[in-house]
């Protein structure tokens, strides 16, 4: 009762006044041996107080940037004060697709995602630094990179989204850069297999973790999403998973955003409940 009280004042300082602030930080990679970009998201109380903060790490898309969802969905700064959660936007790379590439070695964004970056905010930020106040999440190759770094990593982050993810690779063999960062798919069939979300699921998980799947009916990643979703269902794998019109575009996402991040904030505060 206590924590519930607790969380009740807090959320009513930090939506007193949705002044969320944004920092651009420069990460150096020792992986890649390179600066990385990376804007975090504060709630507006976060410098009126000591009080340490959950993170969501919300991950880009194929082409983007560190910065494209502040400026395609700026209302995310709302939402960090709302939900009182400092939300970290990384540079994946045009088309990293989140992966520690085995054929290109200057590729390494799943250690600079699940490592580096993560590492870094814990120092430089009064961050609750344990996997139960730790979130990620992101659309298209970001919503892949999710759930791809979740299964890698499941000691980092205890709770995880995907939003039109690229769950499964074996479709689109010649889109989107893949075959640069895990082989063609003619001679490297297993890459393609074990590094693809829906290869990587083939038994229940050791480490309970917290999931949400959303796709639109009308996305192209939409089968595919789906085929996990039943997979799941068949082995037991507790989820949740949203399906509605939509394409895949950022009218989708910055609609579907909001819900992440409030299933977000219910894990968070189960933890602190418990």
């Amino acid at each position: 009762m206590k924590h519930k009280a607790f969380l009740f004042f807090a959320a009513f300082l930090c939506a007193s006044s949705f002044a969320a602030s944004v920092d651009t930080v420069v990460i150096f990679s020792s992986s890649m041996r390179k600066p990385v970009k990376c804007a975090v998201v504060k709630p507006d109380c976060y410098d009126n107080n000591q009080r340490h903060f959950p993170v969501v790490y919300l991950l880009h898309g194929f082409s983007d940037r560190y910065d494209t969802w502040l400026k395609k969905v700026p209302e995310i700064k709302r939402y960090a004060d709302e939900m009182q959660m400092m939300i970290v936007c990384p540079d994946g790379g045009y088309s990293s697709w989140y992966f520690d590439s085995p054929v290109d070695s200057s590729f390494r964004y799943e250690t600079l995602i699940g490592t580096e970056v993560v590492q870094y905010i814990d120092n430089h930020y009064r961050t609750l630094a344990d996997r139960g106040h730790r979130a990620i999440t992101g659309h298209s190759m970001g919503g892949h990179g999710a759930l791809y770094l979740v299964l890698r990593h499941p000691e980092i982050f205890g709770a995880v989204g995907s939003m039109s993810g690229g769950v499964d690779m074996r479709p689109f063999p010649g889109e989107w850069d893949i075959a640069k960062r895990i082989g063609d798919i003619k001679t490297h069939p297993g890459n393609w297999q074990n590094m693809s979300v829906t290869g990587m699921i083939n038994k229940p998980f050791s480490t309970p973790l917290s999931i949400m799947i959303d796709c639109g009916t009308d996305d192209f990643f939409y089968q595919v999403n789906h085929q996990l979703h039943a997979k799941m269902i068949q082995l037991k794998i507790p989820h949740d998973y949203v399906e509605r019109p939509g394409r895949h575009t950022w009218a989708y996402w910055a609609n579907a955003i909001e819900y992440q991040l409030l299933f977000f904030r219910k894990y968070f505060s189960q933890i602190f409940a418990n």
